[in-house]
């Protein structure tokens, strides 16, 4: 038999915030034209299993002080594969152009002979996870913007707008942040007030989510509530008091559709 020479193409491709049901219908409909998937950490086990079964699928999973891969081992992954099977979807959580490297991988493959690239973007965790805890990223009359920054950068320090997303009235929204909290709310008491709310969400979207909101002067006191080696967002700023009240509603949109 003559086996005919797939095109190498590449997708990269966001899952959403965790809830598999929150990929993109674009998204979906390319999981089941791939060839290979190669996967990360934080997609849901559920979307795993759904992809046909022709489909190879690699896990490449990579959280904070855990890889099963490099990125220099997924980029030339990606090549390999491309070249070997053709249509190569890479998988990851959230948005792949929001901290997720993406832009680094289609770069490679560029270089590396692979012509056909898209795009399929994914829902952030970044506005889905606060709007999971009933949290709105903006609201009139208490923030018309907001930030998004990664806690810390490669070499363990505060990323370097930290201090001006701290000075201004915005909402903050920090990835990766839940292990230097303490730190976090100390920079921003200074700026905002020790009574400024605070919120961490864990596990967004999912059957255990959990959220636990503070004060940037008290957030220390309920450290006992979080798992520092669990996903989590951190948002700072007054929208976090909407999602005190808006807690029951998300509770009840959760209980309905799942």
């Amino acid at each position: 038999m003559v086996m005919r020479h797939k095109t190498p193409r590449l997708t990269l491709l966001g899952a959403g915030p965790g809830d598999p049901d929150l990929i993109t219908r674009k998204g979906w409909k390319a999981l089941q034209m791939a060839d290979v998937v190669l996967y990360d950490a934080l997609v849901h086990p559920d979307m795993i299993a759904e992809i046909p079964a022709c489909v190879r699928k690699i896990y490449v999973g990579k959280r904070s002080g855990s890889h099963c891969a490099t990125q220099t081992e997924i980029n030339q992954l990606i090549v390999e594969t491309a070249h070997q099977y053709g249509h190569v979807v890479r998988l990851k959580g959230g948005d792949p152009f929001v901290f997720g490297r993406g832009m680094e991988e289609i770069e490679f493959a560029r270089a590396h002979g692979i012509p056909q690239i898209e795009v399929i973007p994914g829902i952030s965790s970044a506005i889905a996870g606060p709007a999971a805890a009933g949290i709105p990223v903006t609201s009139r009359g208490l923030s018309n913007s907001f930030w998004v920054l990664t806690a810390t950068t490669v070499d363990g320090a505060f990323a370097a707008d930290m201090e001006k997303a701290a000075q201004s009235d915005a909402t903050v929204v920090l990835l990766m942040g839940v292990r230097k909290i303490q730190a976090i709310a100390e920079l921003f008491g200074q700026f905002r007030g020790a009574e400024t709310p605070i919120a961490i969400i864990q596990n967004a979207t999912l059957d255990n989510q959990h959220t636990t909101i503070a004060q940037l002067g008290n957030i220390a006191t309920r450290l006992h509530e979080v798992d520092v080696n669990a996903p989590g967002i951190v948002v700072i700023g007054e929208v976090v008091r909407v999602g005190e009240c808006c807690a029951s509603v998300s509770a009840l949109n959760h209980n309905l559709f799942h």
